[in-house]
């Protein structure tokens, strides 16, 4: 898969990918630190859901926050 057209360098987002997982060993991700190297495109977000690519395996994904404004979810109180 190509890296989406709408990715831009910068909007960018420090969550580990769930596909290849590459910041595993790296000290500032394991430290919950911005690194240089293991960042996501920020590809779009509503609320707290952010649309994310990996620039390494670019896989997508959606990745939920929980920060600020959360998306109400049926059925859910809240």
């Amino acid at each position: 898969m190509p890296i989406d057209p709408q990715a831009d360098i910068g909007r960018r987002a420090w969550v580990a990918c769930p596909n290849c997982d590459d910041s595993r060993s790296c000290g500032p991700c394991g430290e919950r630190r911005s690194c240089g190297e293991h960042w996501r495109y920020l590809l779009s977000n509503t609320g707290s859901l952010l649309h994310l690519q990996c620039p390494g395996c670019t896989h997508v994904w959606d990745h939920e926050t929980g920060f600020g404004a959360t998306r109400h979810c049926p059925g859910r109180a809240g």
